[in-house]
């Protein structure tokens, strides 16, 4: 087996949304031909926070998937998505190429692209919570605050301990909802788990005070 990442970015300010970090399990076998069948998604927390996906595929491709994150990771966008995509094409069965061209086109301006590539994604898995955390990040940013709070939710109903949506939610409900109620309840659903952000205490604090709560 062969483990690689492809780190998302962190926001730190209030709007800000986080975004995850994948990690995709590829094995290599004896043939480059692939199923349909959705790829297995397995959550290991005893490493923090990590979804990994698992599906057979060549050495060689396995080998491209890794220069292209490579490639994507040193900034040199067009080579990276190019091999990237060249990946997506010949593992049809694996949704991680397309969570990763769609944070690579979200970068860089392209959210076209980066929507079309997360949806695919979500065809090919509709289990995976970054996909749909991914896809939330976006709608909020294109002003679609319905779908955002839907793709957040999806996530959070796959997985609900899953912190960095919880946080998106919280935010979004807070800043572009005016849903005190649904703010408050995911923030702090999001301290029980990450007790030490200072921020979302912050945050807490402030609409307890605006609500008089």
């Amino acid at each position: 087996m062969y483990m690689s990442k492809f780190p998302r970015i962190q926001g730190l300010a209030r709007n800000a949304v986080v975004s995850t970090t994948v990690a995709c399990v590829l094995c290599a076998c004896a043939t480059t031909q692939s199923t349909r069948t959705p790829a297995r998604i397995e959550i290991q927390e005893s490493v923090g926070f990590t979804i990994t996906e698992e599906a057979r595929i060549s050495s060689n491709l396995r080998t491209d998937y890794e220069s292209a994150l490579t490639l994507l990771e040193q900034g040199r966008h067009a080579e990276g998505v190019a091999l990237l995509e060249t990946v997506a094409d010949a593992a049809p069965q694996v949704s991680a190429p397309r969570i990763d061209l769609g944070v690579a086109f979200h970068r860089v301006g392209d959210l076209e692209a980066a929507e079309r590539n997360l949806l695919q994604a979500i065809e090919l898995n509709a289990e995976h919570p970054i996909a749909h955390n991914e896809l939330g990040i976006l709608y909020r940013k294109t002003g679609r605050f319905a779908e955002a709070r839907n793709s957040y939710e999806r996530a959070l109903s796959i997985y609900p301990g899953y912190h960095f949506a919880r946080r998106n939610l919280a935010i979004l409900c807070d800043l572009y909802l005016a849903d005190v109620d649904c703010a408050l309840e995911n923030y702090e659903a999001y301290m029980a788990t990450v007790p030490g952000d200072d921020e979302a205490s912050m945050w807490i604090a402030d609409i307890r005070n605006r609500s008089g709560r």
